[in-house]
């Protein structure tokens, strides 16, 4: 199975888990495996180490799925975004 990882901004964003939870229920429904950075429990650790989580998922997935709104600030998802770009991954715009 194909899989998909889920990048969008979660930086002072209020309800960043019902958006990637509701992008990742119909990624799984078009047929996808998903990662979704939003549901690792991760919050609370400091950034470099949610980093040193997630981009290994990302560089294990064949697509990434970017949420609406994901480019309006540089962060995590723009970071995600350039590293997927660089593997050649597929590139879905929610």
């Amino acid at each position: 199975m194909r899989r998909c990882y889920v990048a969008g901004r979660i930086r002072s964003q209020r309800d960043y888990r019902e958006r990637f939870a509701k992008a990742a229920e119909r990624l799984r429904r078009e047929g996808w495996s998903v990662y979704n950075p939003a549901a690792a429990n991760l919050e609370g650790l400091p950034l470099a180490r949610i980093m040193a989580h997630v981009l290994p998922q990302l560089c294990e997935c064949d697509a990434i799925a970017m949420l609406p709104g994901w480019w309006m600030r540089l962060g995590g998802a723009w970071i995600e975004y350039l590293l997927a770009r660089y593997l050649g991954l597929q590139r879905i715009y929610l």
